[in-house]
């Protein structure tokens, strides 16, 4: 599999979109009623989908040519979408109840920059909900070109923690039997990922292959942390 930058959901395999979209899934209920912002919004999909229980969402993106995407698609009553800089969030203090930021901070040079952004714009007890790749490891030349830096688990919540109160994670994980993970822990050379014609075989072990795999197929909890491909942090403004 390659590293797309962009994901646009109607021209993307159904299991990548639903990597994305279990992320949203996960913040709605922290979203109910709320004003919320999703920073690094992409084409949008992601802040429609938070707009079904937020009282307004609003998506914010450096690439015009994404948020023209996004508001002609998903633009609605509750939807709005605007071109700006994480690092230099246009909102006044106290604007948001919630924020949400899914894959972004290992993109960015200044992490730092768009975090204190983040607790500025929240109100007194806001929510900052954001995810990036787990590491065992911090490392900062990531496989991934697109990425700066890729975090382990002690990192990112020391991160966090500089800006944020009560931070806590969860891992997100691909639901798989215990018979498809035994043959991924035997598999220590990694042939599945490299051999094409191997692959389908995680579907003889009871599990969708990863392009197939709904959001029902992917978990968001702490059970998984250390197992997980993705960690998932809640975080109080202090």
């Amino acid at each position: 599999m390659g590293h797309p930058e962009r994901i646009v959901p109607d021209e993307t395999e159904p299991g990548i979109v639903a990597i994305h979209l279990k992320r949203y899934e996960f913040a709605l209920p922290f979203c109910e009623g709320k004003n919320v912002l999703d920073a690094a919004c992409g084409v949008g999909y992601g802040t429609a989908l938070l707009a079904e229980r937020a009282r307004r969402a609003l998506g914010v993106d450096r690439d015009p040519a994404a948020i023209a995407y996004a508001r002609s698609r998903y633009g609605r009553a509750n939807v709005e979408f605007a071109v700006q800089e994480l690092g230099a969030l246009d909102f006044g203090d106290a604007s948001f109840d919630v924020v949400c930021s899914f894959e972004t901070i290992e993109h960015l040079d200044r992490p730092e920059q768009f975090l204190a952004h983040a607790r500025r714009v929240l109100r007194p007890d806001g929510l900052f909900l954001v995810s990036t790749p787990r590491r065992d490891e911090t490392t900062t030349a990531p496989e991934n070109p697109f990425h700066r830096i890729e975090l382990s688990r002690a990192d990112l919540e020391r991160l966090l923690s500089r800006f944020f109160t009560d931070v806590d994670v969860y891992g997100q994980y691909r639901v798989q039997t215990l018979r498809h993970r035994a043959l991924q822990r035997v598999d220590i050379l990694g042939l599945r990922k490299r051999l094409a014609f191997l692959r389908p075989a995680s579907k003889l072990l009871g599990t969708a292959p990863m392009a197939d795999v709904s959001t029902e197929g992917i978990a968001i909890d702490k059970a998984g942390l250390e197992r997980a491909t993705e960690l998932v942090a809640v975080c109080r403004r202090p």
